[in-house]
């Protein structure tokens, strides 16, 4: 399918003006734009101010004349000052915004002949930066003036990369985009700030696939849809953001999700399904969990994403889809490729832009800015202002940023107690009775990860694995700290494993390479002889 071709441009006020029938033995640029045989301009966006209303009106007429088939449309643009740089980028900027590109259907030309030299500069950046998609266009007049040569034109597609230095000098736009990354919150870490200034970049200039690795909570999914959103502004996808979690896809219904299926492709499938990766055509899939798939949809994927092709469930006609694929993970995918659950080579072609989001806890001095953004949302859905006191904000934060605080469910923990703080507080004001009283519920939610966290210390791990039910109370209060310790680590092992001798080779895995006789079992059953165990004892509250 041939796209039809836009031109973008302003309309010359000197070099497009002309009465009478002299006009048409002047080389005039917008009109010829459209005198050449050989190329056809579809539609022209004729950007103008009021004041040349009756020019513009005049070349569109004149186009109409020497190119019937194309559209003309006025644009009028209120601009004061013309040289101002602020107001004209500002003017076009809103248009660009407003505009409804449609890049699948139309090309577009933006002619840089007419117009201030303010205006084509605008026009540059616009395009530079993909606001307004496309190439520029510049005209040239005939060699020798004649009637009826519309002269040449030449096309000028921006290659990013030769333009670092004026990318350096218009760096607003780049933090801007990296402020949109991270919601406006002010974030202080170093090293999240220096993933973000990356994501950003990558987001901007590349297609390849991105992994996103962290604890559930650390804002895979937020700054994935916020990729998306920073790409469509940029008209670099025209498609939908498609979001699924891969943990909650099982047997054929995975595949049928992920890649459609035919009717009667299996038992259920009542009725075609085009699959999410269709959906995702032109715009961005955001597999979260991505660890999580079987290895069938992992070759499936892989295809899919090196050939932009696959085949539905039940189907022997492929289908296409060009998407673009984001990844999160909360597991070492390295290690799931060592033990043969996930595929080495689509870890591989999915690995190349690979990010490691730290969790709330590595960013302690994130806490504060993040904390007020939640409350001033939460307060705004609830249609009041809400702050902290000045002792309840360093309560709050002495306790957040302590080793205590383990946000072990990370900007979800945060979001929560931000809510009921904001939702609880009296006339929109959290005080220091508020902010205990949500610590102590921090506290209680936390308590189960923290005893995990600290292995069960001292006398509690004692008691949790059992020691005194095991070997009575005296036994157990004439054993040193550190025998307990290590007899309640020993049993834990043993709990979990098949056999006597398969928790011996566990326990002795390093020092039985020294002897020339190895017996593990045999250790270990001496080992736990020294308390009076045997192995059926050992494991008896477990089996």
């Amino acid at each position: 399918m041939h796209k039809k071709r836009v031109v973008i441009g302003f309309i010359g006020t000197q070099l497009d003006s002309g009465k009478g029938a002299g006009r048409w033995e002047k080389w005039r640029p917008t009109v010829s734009l459209v005198q050449h045989e050989d190329m056809v301009v579809h539609r022209m966006e004729l950007l103008y101010t009021p004041a040349h209303h009756e020019l513009a009106h005049q070349v569109r007429t004149d186009i109409a004349i020497a190119s019937p088939e194309t559209t003309v449309r006025l644009v009028p643009m209120a601009i004061a000052d013309p040289w101002d740089f602020g107001e004209v980028y500002a003017k076009l900027f809103d248009w660009t915004q407003a505009y409804r590109f449609d890049t699948e259907r139309e090309e577009y030309w933006t002619h840089i002949t007419t117009g201030t030299h303010v205006a084509q500069i605008c026009l540059f950046l616009l395009v530079e930066s993909r606001r307004i998609p496309g190439v520029l266009a510049q005209t040239s007049p005939p060699k020798r003036q004649q009637m009826g040569d519309p002269g040449s034109y030449a096309l000028i597609d921006l290659d990013l990369s030769r333009y670092d230095v004026i990318a350096q000098r218009f760096g607003a736009e780049q933090r801007d985009a990296v402020d949109f990354l991270k919601s406006g919150i002010a974030t202080r870490n170093a090293r999240f700030n220096a993933l973000i200034d990356e994501v950003e970049r990558v987001a901007v200039r590349s297609r390849a696939p991105i992994l996103f690795t962290g604890p559930t909570g650390a804002g895979k999914s937020h700054l994935a849809r916020r990729m998306y959103e920073l790409k469509k502004a940029r008209h670099q996808v025209e498609g939908e953001f498609v979001e699924v979690n891969c943990a909650t896809l099982h047997g054929d219904g995975a595949a049928s999700t992920l890649f459609g299926h035919k009717k009667g492709a299996f038992t259920g499938a009542a009725a075609d399904r085009a699959g999410l990766l269709r959906t995702a055509h032109k715009g961005v899939l955001f597999l979260d969990e991505i660890g999580e798939l079987g290895l069938d949809e992992q070759a499936m994927l892989l295809k899919a994403v090196e050939e932009k092709r696959f085949y539905p469930m039940g189907s022997d006609r492929e289908v296409a889809s060009d998407f673009e694929l984001i990844a999160g993970t909360n597991r070492d995918l390295r290690t799931e490729v060592a033990a043969g659950r996930f595929r080495e080579d689509l870890y591989a072609r999915i690995n190349l832009w690979s990010y490691q989001l730290p969790g709330l806890a590595q960013r302690p001095e994130d806490i504060e800015p993040n904390l007020d953004h939640l409350l001033a949302r939460t307060g705004a859905e609830l249609g009041r202002t809400v702050r902290l006191s000045a002792e309840a904000r360093t309560a709050y934060l002495r306790y957040a940023q302590s080793p205590e605080a383990l946000w072990s469910g990370n900007f979800r923990d945060l979001s929560a107690s931000a809510t009921r703080l904001a939702t609880l507080a009296d006339s929109g004001r959290i005080g220091l009775p508020l902010v205990e009283a949500e610590i102590a519920r921090l506290q209680w939610l936390w308590q189960p990860a923290r005893d995990a966290r600290d292995g069960l210390s001292g006398a509690r791990a004692a008691d949790a694995i059992d020691l005194r039910a095991l070997l009575g109370e005296e036994a157990v209060d004439a054993m040193d700290l550190f025998d307990q310790l290590q007899l309640a680590a020993v049993l834990r092992v043993c709990r979990q494993a098949r056999t006597l001798s398969d928790a011996g080779r566990q326990l002795f895995q390093a020092s039985r390479a020294q002897r020339t006789v190895v017996n593990d079992a045999d250790r270990l059953r001496k080992y736990l002889g020294r308390f009076g165990l045997d192995w059926d004892s050992a494991i008896r509250a477990e089996r």
